[in-house]
């Protein structure tokens, strides 16, 4: 399996999209140890151990990947996430029509 397939595996397990945060990673892995661990599960307790050990290695894998990953601080790259509020001031900035005026907060 080449490095592209283990880490889409990886991805596929631990339910993540295409593209994720490192919270939405750490959610989802929080949250499916949750259901599987052998001590929380309600099902067959081979099945829930090899889960467990499936979740745990899909997220070192995926976390081995963020490790070494280059995160690009371009500014381009970053307006591509700004949240609502940034992308409005961005445009519009004190502008006191549409923008943050003195009397907001």
């Amino acid at each position: 399996m080449d490095k592209f397939q283990q880490i889409d595996e990886a991805r596929r397990l631990l339910e993540l999209d295409e593209r994720a945060t490192m919270n939405e990673k750490k959610s989802n892995y929080r949250r499916l140890l949750g259901k599987w661990h052998p001590d929380t599960c309600d099902g067959n307790l081979d099945r829930c151990e090899e889960m467990t050990r499936k979740i745990v290695d899909a997220y070192r894998v995926i976390q081995a990947y963020c490790e070494r990953y280059r995160f690009s601080f371009e500014k381009e790259e970053v307006n591509n996430y700004l949240s609502g509020e940034e992308w409005w001031f961005e445009r519009f900035g004190a502008d006191p029509l549409w923008g943050r005026g003195k009397d907001t907060k």
